[in-house]
């Protein structure tokens, strides 16, 4: 699938010669609040050794405006599109996945990694109770799917999920940005106009294998499906997140530098299942097989 925030509200990869939506499984539209925000100032967007800092603040026309004049110019025919909810308050998770309730949407990611106003500012996501909370609240205004997108920015990741499912979360995306900064050596201030922003990217690439291995360790007992994405840029990479439970993968940074590379991914699964002689790409899926623990892994 094209992850959140890498291809606007599903017009953009249109321009692109030989790209077609039927090429992928989903696309995740731009994050959406309740009323529209012009996001953070410049710089947004830094590229970093093997990544890419990004500060965007959310910048969207707000629910009515896509719901109303962007959905109807898409072609729910050609693949599924998935809203990204996102909010300050409990209440604006509510609201906004109402209105996407009533519409052609086909499933609703929940970006828990805003800041919470009414709690100084601290991530949703951050916080299993305060996750589980936007989720219910979520939970109750819609009867969609639900995508519970997970943070690497958190003490316990497995926690933060279980809570999640108990709040009715149908699947979950594993994971979203690592915060980063890049500094200018000349003034001595943050590249970024926000100070710091979300990693993505090849560098985040075995931190999220991790934290899909984490959390597939519970979802696996409940059957709730995750979709691993965090450097993902080939059909390698793709099975590596496959193996350690993803059921499927999101594809957003590498798209900047090949809009094409989702063709190339699943030609590479295809082969990778013929030359294996297995039937279907399912029977890998947390197909891990760990080594024996050792006492220390500090080293």
């Amino acid at each position: 699938m094209l992850l959140s925030g890498c291809v606007g509200f599903g017009e953009e990869y249109t321009r692109v010669a030989g790209f077609s939506n039927r090429e992928v499984g989903a696309v995740c539209l731009k994050g959406t609040t309740l009323e529209p925000r012009l996001g953070n100032p410049p710089h947004r967007v830094y590229e970093t050794p093997m990544g890419m800092l990004n500060a965007i603040g959310l910048q969207n026309p707000g629910v009515d405006h896509v719901v109303n004049e962007i959905l109807p110019t898409l072609d729910f025919s050609e693949t599924r599109f998935i809203a990204n909810v996102s909010g300050s308050t409990v209440e604006e998770y509510h609201e906004v996945t109402r209105r996407f309730d009533d519409s052609p949407i086909d499933a609703i990611e929940i970006n828990i990694s805003c800041p919470n106003v009414k709690e100084g500012g601290v991530a949703f996501g951050n916080d299993p109770a305060m996750s589980a909370r936007v989720v219910e609240a979520c939970r109750r205004a819609t009867d969609k799917p639900l995508i519970t997108k997970l943070s690497p920015n958190q003490t316990d990741i497995a926690a933060n999920a279980r809570g999640c499912i108990e709040a009715g979360t149908d699947a979950f995306a594993v994971i979203n940005t690592l915060m980063g900064m890049a500094i200018d050596i000349h003034s001595r201030t943050p590249i970024i106009g926000n100070n710091q922003g979300g990693l993505s990217g090849p560098a985040i690439k075995p931190v999220a294998l991790l934290k899909v291995h984490q959390v597939y360790q519970v979802a696996r007992e409940h059957g709730i499906p995750i979709i691993g994405q965090g450097g993902i840029a080939s059909a390698e990479d793709a099975l590596e997140f496959i193996i350690a439970g993803a059921s499927a993968v999101g594809v957003g940074t590498a798209l900047f530098y090949d809009p094409l590379v989702c063709r190339k991914i699943n030609q590479g699964l295809a082969a990778y299942l013929d030359e294996h002689g297995i039937p279907e790409l399912a029977q890998l899926t947390g197909s891990l097989r760990l080594n024996e623990a050792r006492s220390c892994s500090c080293d």
